[in-house]
């Protein structure tokens, strides 16, 4: 069972819980997350102490003097940084006592994390709706944009949760490409198979790296069907059906079938760190959600109102398919 905050979320966003060693070398609380915490100003730091701003797990405030081994745990408030605007809007597609579906832009992360606080879903949903038990079912990458649901309450949260464990939410995804070297749109195919294909293979996050690792030797764990929406002279356009939700799978997948999606600075080449180019967005959407609710037993399905900038300039025929 999630241990719980002693601590309300403020602005939006939650405390932060920190474990900390029963032992080591550090003759206090204060000492250890000094030296955890290097890249911050060790005084302020303390102060933070002295002022109360951190506490343990019944909202008791610890000094800087608090020894090692007393408390496991501490929580605190993130200093929030000093954050870029993301000038694009989240849009609520649907609310109701128990979901929120929401379009998400790109460049918009779903919750908060490193530089960015306030310029977050999640944060700002929070904020807008004056409800901080709001929280995402499920997550997409900063850089993908379209369909994200969030719980509204902890009482029924658990029911959503599980359609994504058990994979009974179908999600449908939308990519464009660069033309694969050697297209032939009279016979169109990816890595040698026609469509629609299925493509599978092992994914792992390895600690400390920002891409996933693909291991072939292993029994594959992340598998796509892949439909053809259209093409042109320039782009590929493509409806992702995935059966697995592994980290950039989507990414992984194409960019190993030769069509990587377009502006990706991860897959298939790990490109320089840049600043957002908003012009350059990538060229993923999350574009549809059905299941059956659990606690109604009715039919749901929500599509995204977002398209891809780069798709085809002669269109591509989209499902009929209407939100619920």
């Amino acid at each position: 069972m999630a241990m719980r905050s002693p601590l309300p979320v403020r602005d939006g966003v939650g405390a932060t819980r920190l474990r900390v060693p029963a032992e080591g070398p550090w003759p206090t609380v204060g000492a250890y997350m000094v030296e955890r915490f290097f890249h911050l100003d060790p005084e302020r730091l303390l102060g933070r102490f002295d002022r109360g701003e951190i506490v343990t797990f019944d909202g008791t405030p610890l000094s800087r003097d608090t020894p090692l081994g007393v408390h496991d745990f501490v929580w605190y408030y993130r200093e929030p940084p000093v954050e870029k605007e993301i000038p694009f809007e989240v849009e609520i597609l649907h609310q109701d006592a128990d979901l929120v579906v929401v379009d998400k832009p790109h460049f918009l992360p779903t919750t908060p994390g490193g530089k960015y606080l306030q310029n977050s879903a999640l944060v700002r949903l929070r904020n807008a709706l004056d409800n901080p038990d709001l929280t995402p079912i499920h997550r997409l990458d900063r850089a993908t944009a379209g369909l994200l649901m969030f719980s509204t309450r902890p009482v029924t949260r658990g029911a959503y949760q599980l359609l994504f464990e058990r994979r009974e939410v179908a999600k449908v995804y939308e990519a464009v490409s660069l033309l694969p070297e050697g297209w032939d749109p009279s016979s169109p195919a990816l890595g040698g198979r026609p469509f629609p294909l299925v493509h599978r293979n092992h994914i792992e996050k390895l600690r400390g790296n920002v891409r996933v690792h693909v291991d072939p030797t292993r029994e594959p764990n992340a598998e796509t069907l892949i439909e053809l929406l259209g093409s042109d002279d320039r782009v590929l356009h493509t409806l992702l059906r995935p059966h697995t939700g592994r980290m950039h799978q989507l990414r992984v997948h194409l960019a190993e079938l030769g069509a990587g999606i377009l502006h990706d600075g991860f897959y298939p080449d790990l490109l320089p760190e840049a600043p957002d180019d908003i012009a350059r967005p990538l060229q993923l959407l999350a574009r549809e959600l059905r299941f059956t609710d659990p606690l109604t037993g009715a039919p749901r399905a929500f599509v995204t109102r977002r398209t891809l900038q780069d798709a085809p300039r002669s269109g591509s025929a989209r499902s009929g398919v209407s939100g619920a």
